[in-house]
């Protein structure tokens, strides 16, 4: 039974990024690419983790943590370059 809620939670997954993508792609601003992107990160997080459940491994929980280090840091180096068209202060 958990083995098929992972599943469908997967598929859904993979429809929040494929939409997250569209938004990436067709942003009309910046910080709409910027949250796109973001919510990519947080959605690969998610499938990455929903993955490692199903193959019973611990190997996915240490990417999806790298992942999330540099999604982190990518969201605040973007923002500080939209809002002030400079990265290094």
């Amino acid at each position: 039974m958990i083995q098929i809620a992972i599943v469908v939670g997967m598929h859904l997954v993979g429809l929040a990024m494929l939409l997250s993508t569209w938004r990436l792609l067709r942003g009309p601003t910046a910080p709409d690419r910027i949250l796109a992107l973001d919510t990519l990160y947080v959605s690969s997080i998610a499938q990455l983790i929903l993955f490692g459940m199903l193959m019973n491994t611990e190997i996915y929980f240490e990417a999806a943590l790298i992942i999330a280090m540099l999604g982190f840091v990518g969201t605040v180096v973007l923002s500080k370059y939209v809002i002030r068209r400079d990265i290094v202060e």
